[in-house]
């Protein structure tokens, strides 16, 4: 594989996010309220998913571009001791599920990341969240898979490329720290 060709690959995905317009705008409002409101973002997923749902807890804590009060979201990926043990006793499909019991509440957002769109325990983790009353996002690639039916909202980045969709997820996160530095009160 040519280094050209797996960069005409990325822009592909990138000139296909532009249709996401949108949608993302949608997901800002959403974000925004929410923030204003004093509630959270929850962010998991599995493998690049799960570091990725990291990387924008991160973004969304500490700061993006500027410095600003800091935006409450946490990635239900980071604690060893709550994953093990939750897949030892009960099940790893259903690992997320007692964090957002125990930390979700109405009013957050809880953002599924997983490229098929067909991850188990993000399709469970999203569900709990519903049943929750926490709205639910869902960043996927190509069809969405199961989580497009079960999700508030999804957001499908056009590729079907593992790699790609994970980029794709990225810049979207990135655009929406970006976008809420800007739109939101550093206080």
């Amino acid at each position: 594989m040519s280094f050209k060709a797996t960069i005409s690959r990325h822009q592909q995905m990138i000139d296909g996010l532009l249709s996401l317009e949108p949608q993302v705008n949608q997901l800002l409002q959403r974000v925004k309220q929410c923030l204003l409101n004093g509630n959270k973002v929850l962010f998991f997923g599995n493998g690049g998913s799960a570091s990725d749902a990291q990387h924008l807890a991160a973004e969304f804590v500490v700061r993006y571009r500027k410095d600003r009060k800091a935006y409450a979201a946490i990635a239900l990926t980071t604690d060893t001791s709550i994953l093990t043990a939750h897949s030892n006793d009960y099940s790893f499909e259903t690992v997320f599920d007692r964090q957002i019991e125990a930390l979700g509440q109405p009013g957050d957002i809880a953002i599924g990341l997983s490229t098929s769109g067909n991850s188990a325990n993000v399709i469970s983790g999203i569900q709990t969240a519903k049943n929750n009353q926490i709205w639910t996002y869902a960043f996927t690639g190509d069809d969405g898979g199961k989580l497009k039916t079960i999700a508030d909202d999804c957001i499908c980045v056009p590729s079907n490329e593992t790699a790609r969709v994970q980029e794709g997820h990225i810049l979207i996160g990135h655009w929406l720290c970006e976008a809420l530095d800007e739109g939101l009160p550093d206080s």
